[in-house]
């Protein structure tokens, strides 16, 4: 799916350190497809052990249905690299997570996979932490958030990353589109070998 432009509402989950087994636990890493990841995103922090929701969790809460955006502390992501993470945060409903920071291999994994992580800095973070259910405006191309008071700030993000989500493709989609070109080359290349011989 490609990813332009995002107008959504927000939802805080504040915590620092928020590990890829907090985010979905090791027993969904059996799933061979994303179906039903949504609902283990967070599992044990949403439910109880009966497995009714708890009340008090941010994605439990009325206001939050619908939020596209969610806004974690700092280090969101660390831990181990199991793909599954942006998986079930995607397969829930969320196209962007803003931090202060993410881990390495969470911030590949979720750039691979339609997610878009965005870095913003400490004072623009505790802003978005102290008003959960904002409407922020997310432009890729321009790699800019925009806050409902008309604050803007940019975030970094690498450039061949950020043209596979404008283009809404992963690696091998941006191999694919370069087809034409490559049967170009192996044909040149070819007609070159043969000519050598």
């Amino acid at each position: 799916m490609k990813f332009t432009t995002l107008e959504a509402k927000t939802v805080v989950v504040p915590a620092e350190n928020i590990d890829t087994d907090q985010i979905i636990p090791a027993r969904y890493l059996k799933a061979v497809t994303k179906d039903g990841l949504g609902e283990g995103l967070f599992r044990d922090w949403r439910y109880n052990e009966d497995g009714t929701p708890k009340a008090d969790f941010p994605l439990n809460k009325p206001e939050s249905k619908g939020a596209e955006i969610l806004i974690a502390g700092d280090n969101f992501g660390c831990g181990s690299s199991r793909e599954h993470a942006p998986w079930a945060l995607t397969q829930y409903g969320f196209r962007a997570v803003v931090s202060t920071s993410f881990a390495d291999i969470f911030k590949g994994n979720s750039l691979k996979n339609g997610l878009l992580p965005i870095i913003v800095d400490s004072d623009t973070h505790k802003e978005l932490v102290a008003n959960p259910g904002m409407t922020l405006k997310v432009d890729l191309k321009s790699a800019t958030l925009t806050l409902p008071s008309g604050k803007s700030v940019t975030f970094p993000i690498d450039p061949f990353a950020q043209q596979m989500l404008l283009d809404g493709v992963d690696e091998l989609g941006y191999m694919l589109q370069q087809d034409a070109a490559i049967q170009a080359f192996e044909a040149k290349r070819v007609g070159s070998v043969n000519t050598l011989q």
